[in-house]
């Protein structure tokens, strides 16, 4: 991913729809430039083309909320990734960082399976040359894309896997991290059951919201991967729960005035 697609990821995040001589004049790139960025963006289910125009509306949920803040959550994915060993069995929940996390390990690591009950991860890692993708049934989600209920805690129940990456909607002080959705939530325990760790990779923004359900308490989990705007008092709860908490650079954010 260039700079370059970051710039009209973010752009598009804002404008939901831009013209391609619009995001040719802010680039200073000439069209044709901009058609084989939108091409390359278009293959990765980033954004939708029409005839002139890039669009981000219209595109499936995960999609939309993985071009969002791209380049955070694609520094997220690498150090999360940096943390698995050849050889290693992940389970990866839902979501747009644990998305770019799967995608960031079949690119770079030859030997590693990944579990997953996101049919929507493992549909956008059916080109991968490397890595072993096994997709846990269930209850299917539309909107999400993933499986969950008694099923997929039935499937899940042979895996026994070294790391479960999860992400969270939002995080209480006095319980830990928590979700919108009860049978996600549900389905997240039931897998964190077989996992030898836990790491929550989230946007810091998630630490200023709260889900209405419990989804995983902070002393079970291993390792948070988040970027440098964690609220000072959520890190220094982590800690105190010897909980390790590893941070990187939010993605730069160009201005870019409404179309």
């Amino acid at each position: 991913m260039t700079n370059r697609h970051n710039k009209i990821l973010e752009a598009l995040t804002r404008n939901l729809r831009m013209e391609v001589t619009v995001l040719a004049n802010m680039l200073q790139v000439s069209q044709v430039t901009v058609r084989k960025d939108l091409d390359s963006l278009e293959e990765r289910g980033l954004i939708r083309r029409e005839h002139g125009y890039a669009c981000i509306d219209g595109i499936d949920d995960v999609g939309r909320r993985m071009a969002t803040h791209y380049e955070t959550k694609q520094r997220l994915a690498r150090l999360a990734a940096a943390s698995v060993e050849e050889g290693e069995t992940v389970m990866i929940e839902s979501g747009s960082c644990c998305t770019l996390l799967a995608e960031e390990l079949v690119n770079s690591k030859r030997d590693v399976t990944i579990v997953t009950n996101s049919a929507f991860i493992a549909n956008h890692l059916r080109f991968a040359s490397t890595g072993k993708i096994i997709l846990l049934g269930g209850y299917y989600q539309s909107e999400s894309q993933v499986m969950v209920g008694p099923m997929t805690r039935k499937c899940g129940e042979v895996f026994f896997s070294d790391k479960y990456f999860i992400g969270t909607d939002g995080f209480s002080p006095g319980f830990g991290f928590t979700s919108n959705d009860h049978l996600r939530a549900q389905t997240v325990q039931d897998l964190a059951e077989q996992a030898r760790q836990i790491l929550v990779l989230t946007e810091s923004e998630k630490f200023y919201q709260q889900g209405v359900v419990g989804l995983i308490r902070t002393e079970d989990v291993s390792a948070v991967y988040t970027d440098e705007a964690i609220p000072e008092q959520a890190e220094e709860l982590l800690l105190r729960n010897k909980v390790e908490v590893f941070k990187v650079q939010q993605g730069e954010c160009s201005e870019v005035p409404l179309t």
